[in-house]
């Protein structure tokens, strides 16, 4: 049997990542497959694993060869577990590994490629440490930053090959997966010319560099990725289920002579998901609320269309509203007549971990 190079993908799919930058992913993760079907000595050593985290941590294509791999939809959760991201990780690895014996040559050494975009909201010091004892200089882990919020320091933890991801466009998506596409077919000729199995591909410092920690602060702790607010609301017509996403938006005053900054959270839209979303979900609570009068913009309804996407039920819940006088909340039932809060009185919304 031809030795084995194990290639796992393990995948920020939270809150965070909804919209265009999770499709980017699906779409280049296609990409890279049907590039590597193509490449003869991709076709002998590479096998492929697909692995996501959000609140909770799923295989979505277990370790299998290049030729039998077919591209999965990827789901969206609340929060970043990235603690139970790694912890699933190294479950499948003892499960699916081969290891060398007296009697055969086990796996070539796995190259872990993991993707984020955010800080974790859990507690990753069992994680880390497990993987620092058993499997840090038994992989190769190149830890992927999509864009310059995440916590690069504890990626710093896990391995020192930590890049910045700078995905500003489409097109920096293509070459990003162009250059990941790269560095397996590299990885994949080195192990059958003996080598090390470990060729990372030159990267285009516009697009992909690695992280200078001299000038990065260590970003405060905590279970809510601040970086984005993210709310959970429903279809009061289809009762489905969509997330409104915004980023965040500091921007200095516009009071003459005063130097301060204010925080606002600025739309980035509203994306339907599927009622997989809760059971992807932390069970955490959360208890972390952001104003209206911090928030800029307001979303139409992605899944009917009606105008007003952001509304507010006495449960505390969002759903949609449109023209009609009474509407019925898909959350409780709730029904009532609908008006709008003015800016001098502003309400305090349950956002999700993001």
């Amino acid at each position: 049997m031809m030795r084995r190079l194990p290639i796992f993908f393990l995948i920020d799919v939270s809150e965070s990542m909804v919209g265009e930058q999770i499709q980017l992913v699906e779409e280049g993760l296609a990409t890279i497959i049907k590039e590597l079907k193509s490449d003869p000595y991709a076709l002998e050593t590479v096998y492929v694993s697909i692995l996501v985290f959000a609140g909770q941590s799923r295989t979505l294509v277990p370790l299998q060869e290049i030729i039998s791999f077919y591209p999965p939809r990827f789901p969206i959760g609340g929060g970043t577990s990235l603690g139970n991201g790694l912890g699933h990780l190294m479950y499948e690895m003892r499960r699916n590994l081969i290891k060398t014996t007296s009697e055969q040559k086990g796996d070539w050494k796995p190259i872990v490629f993991l993707f984020t975009d955010g800080v974790p909201t859990d507690d990753t010091s069992a994680a880390i440490k497990e993987w620092k004892t058993n499997w840090q200089n038994q992989c190769n882990l190149v830890a992927v930053s999509f864009g310059a919020e995440t916590d690069l320091h504890l990626l710093r933890e896990l391995t020192e090959h930590v890049l910045l991801f700078k995905n500003t466009s489409a097109q920096s998506y293509k070459e990003f997966f162009r250059w990941v596409t790269a560095s397996i077919k590299s990885s994949s000729e080195s192990v059958d010319n003996n080598g090390s199995g470990f060729d990372l591909a030159k990267t285009n410092s516009d697009v992909i560099s690695k992280v200078d920690f001299d000038n990065k602060p260590v970003p405060n702790k905590g279970y809510i990725d601040s970086n984005f607010a993210v709310f959970a609301a429903k279809c009061q017509n289809t009762k489905k289920p969509y997330l409104i996403k915004y980023r965040r938006d500091s921007q200095q005053s516009d009071l003459r002579d005063l130097d301060i900054s204010t925080l606002s959270y600025r739309l980035v839209g509203a994306f339907p998901v599927d009622n997989s979303y809760f059971e992807f979900s932390s069970d955490a609570s959360v208890s972390s609320k952001v104003s209206t009068d911090e928030l800029v913009g307001f979303p139409a309804c992605p899944s009917c269309g009606n105008q007003y996407g952001f509304a507010v039920c006495r449960c505390g819940k969002l759903h949609c509203v449109g023209n009609e006088k009474f509407t019925t909340c898909p959350w409780c039932g709730n029904q009532g007549e609908y008006g709008f809060s003015g800016s001098n009185d502003p309400i305090n919304i349950n956002r999700t971990q993001g």
